[in-house]
């Protein structure tokens, strides 16, 4: 075992240990906490690079573990540890470097927050929590770490919770996630109880080798599913509530409310990667199935058909989304949708070569849009803005890289190489050809919505500035133009832009060799019809950037208060689409307004039924216990008297008989020899 596996456990220790400084610092010490932050995702950083450097060295046998006993339950010990393969490996870079740079880029956009401390304390913790999820060999600790993650989030998404909708966001966020974790935490336990462990890897005999798949398909649950397939279904539902797959997406897009680096870590590196990395981590779970010949398991085909119609219903509702980073949520949303298909119908290669590629891009576009909003006081609405490309030349380079990288444009960009891997395979999937199509049609829609974007926020008039026609700056108390970010905030971009370009030749269909690391050295994906696809997907990622330029591009926007051409068109469309199809009131009829009822019920038997049940019960002990006294008192009580009056008697009779002179004794010894005497002498006679 290498030095690196050994000590792999330092890479989120250092995150969790500068959180635990920096919470202890004096308030006043900004710099101090920032700096701890900073400093620990750098080694963090160095130490993911020597795992990932091992992994690659070690080739298709890359996988090290460290198991070790943690406390003793009863005969058995439970046991964590963690696990070092090229999955692992490469979600470790990820995490360290993105997360170090939106550290980086956050130390510039919270420069004048009063939180600021512990604003790094939340960042660390989070960080830390979540490369805990990745290197985790144990099911057990990735749930542990999972739930830090859960909390974390809770707090940064509502790090300024003097705002009404941070507070209901975060709120929102952390109840939805709950959701999907009890079933996961019920998978767990179905899990260990069939298996006996939760260690994924364990010399042959862990929970996702195939002695354990082996039980799980040899058996059916209550329902009729294999057991393999009901527990990946339970894992599967946490995935998707913390990856915000369809219907537990609703928490996703509110988690805007908290500052922009927290955006950008949630939404590209983090929180939301990491359901899509359990999904990777037990797919040998997910793909077990008793016999040769199945096309796809169950569990699979769910993932394909939930990330395919997530990514499509994510990409309309993006459409008519006005706030900057509202649009880049749902594109979030979106693109999860992406991965899961992915999973599904390629394998853990093709998921997670986009989820890492869209790592970069969507942290640079989350980033760019935090300059955007900083460069414009604060201003979030794209209506309200214009003409940016102008005052923010670098800010506007990056985003554009970053928004032709989430629009899959081709050749370049790595969006185009990882998307066309997902609709690739999708397309010699042989349960079904409907992914695909709506695969084809979120591309679409992608490179659409980003259009719109771009030309709303860096094209056209400057409608922020006073004069502009609306009232952006001026309602920020502002009456300066927009102005570039600081170098510490541009310089993360300009390093993200050059990856979003860089990283795709890593899966090329000529040089795919990320599919081929993550594969353990083989590379299973079909060429066949590689090029007709390309060119498909070419076509309609110009098709939607030319719609988008028909709509946006060719008529500029002039004031803030002209309608969207699309809502002048197709005005009952785009209210429906502008209102998320309703998801959140049709939540609030149904299943909030079952709980509120429910908790009004509760109430009512709580004081009227449990709590008159009580009343009357103890009524009926307080009559019990006065007939008891009256019993007491007037039978018990009154009999061991009266016999106690005539003990007493008794005793004072005879204690008249005791009184101590002689000659009242000699008399009746005397008065009683008479008798005697008398007695005798008329019985003699006789």
């Amino acid at each position: 075992m290498s030095w690196i596996t050994r000590n792999l456990w330092l890479i989120p220790a250092l995150p969790m240990l500068a959180a635990g400084l920096g919470a202890l610092a004096p308030r006043r010490r900004r710099g101090v906490t920032a700096s701890l932050a900073i400093g620990s995702m750098a080694i963090s950083l160095l130490l993911s690079l020597c795992a990932l450097a091992h992994a690659v060295t070690a080739g298709g046998a890359a996988r090290e573990v460290y198991n070790f006993a943690w406390f003793e339950l009863g005969s058995d010990w439970v046991r964590l540890g963690w696990v070092l393969d090229p999955l692992s490996a490469v979600m470790l870079f990820m995490v360290t470097f993105v997360g170090l740079l939106i550290f980086i880029f956050s130390t510039g956009y919270m420069a004048h927050d009063a939180n600021f401390a512990r604003f790094f304390v939340f960042l660390a913790l989070f960080a830390g929590a979540m490369l805990g999820v990745v290197i985790a060999n144990s099911l057990l600790l990735l749930f542990v770490c999972w739930e830090v993650v859960g909390l974390t989030s809770y707090l940064l998404i509502g790090f300024w919770f003097h705002k009404p909708s941070a507070a209901a966001a975060a709120k929102k966020a952390f109840i939805t996630t709950r959701v999907g974790d009890v079933a996961l935490l019920i998978g767990m336990v179905w899990l260990y109880g069939q298996t006996g462990t939760l260690l994924f890897y364990d010399g042959g005999a862990g929970c996702v080798e195939p002695t354990a798949l082996a039980g799980l398909t040899s058996r059916l649950a209550a329902t009729g599913l294999l057991v393999s397939t009901g527990i990946g279904l339970l894992i599967f539902a946490g995935a998707a509530g913390k990856s915000g797959q369809v219907p537990l997406h609703v928490w996703l897009p509110d988690a805007m409310e908290g500052p922009t680096p927290v955006s950008a870590l949630i939404h590209a590196a983090t929180m939301v990667a990491a359901g899509v990395y359990l999904v990777a981590r037990v797919y040998p779970l997910m793909a077990a199935h008793p016999g040769a010949g199945e096309a796809a398991t169950t569990a699979l085909q769910v993932i394909t058909w939930v990330g395919a119609i997530t990514a499509v219903f994510a990409a309309t509702i993006a459409v008519a989304q006005n706030d900057i980073k509202r649009i880049l949520a749902y594109s979030t949303v979106s693109q999860l949708g992406y991965m899961m298909m992915g999973l599904g119908v390629g394998g853990v290669a093709v998921g997670m070569f986009h989820l890492i590629t869209h790592a970069f891009f969507k942290a640079l576009l989350f980033l760019g849009a935090g300059s955007v909003i900083h460069g414009c006081h604060e201003e979030q609405d794209i209506r309200r803005m214009g003409g940016l490309r102008k005052y923010m030349p670098v800010t506007f380079a990056a985003y554009a890289v970053g928004m032709l990288a989430l629009a899959g444009f081709p050749l370049l960009f790595s969006g185009f190489w990882s998307k066309d891997e997902i609709l690739h395979s999708a397309h010699a999937w042989p349960v079904s050809q409907i992914p695909f199509y709506l695969g084809v049609i979120g591309a679409f829609l992608t490179a659409f919505y980003m259009t719109r974007q771009v030309f709303n926020v860096f094209f056209g008039a400057n409608r922020l500035a006073p004069g502009g026609g609306n009232h952006g700056a001026k309602a920020h108390g502002h009456n300066s133009a927009p102005h570039e970010s600081p170098t510490v905030m541009t310089a993360p971009l300009v390093i993200l832009a050059a990856c979003s370009v860089l990283l795709g030749f890593l899966g090329t269909p000529v040089w795919p060799w990320f599919q081929t690391f993550l594969g353990g050295g083989v590379h299973e994906g079909g060429e066949g019809g590689v090029i007709p696809l390309m060119l498909l997907s070419t076509a309609v990622v110009f098709l939607g950037l030319g719609f988008g330029w028909f709509f946006y591009g060719k008529t500029l926007r002039a004031a803030a208060k002209e309608l969207d051409p699309l809502e002048a068109g197709y005005p009952g469309v785009f209210r429906l689409l502008q209102n998320k199809y309703y998801f959140d009131e049709l939540y609030e009829a149904t299943i909030i307004r079952f709980n509120a009822v429910a908790a009004k019920v509760c109430d009512l038997l709580d004081r009227i039924v449990w709590n008159g049940a009580i009343v009357v019960v103890s009524y009926l002990a307080i009559a019990l216990a006065w007939v008891s006294g009256a019993f007491d008192n007037g039978i018990i009580n009154a009999g061991f008297d009266r016999s106690c009056r005539g003990v007493n008697s008794g005793g004072q009779s005879m204690a008249k008989l005791q009184t101590g002179r002689l000659q009242g004794y000699l008399t009746v010894i005397g008065v009683a020899l008479v008798a005697i005497a008398a007695y005798l002498a008329w019985g003699g006679k006789r």
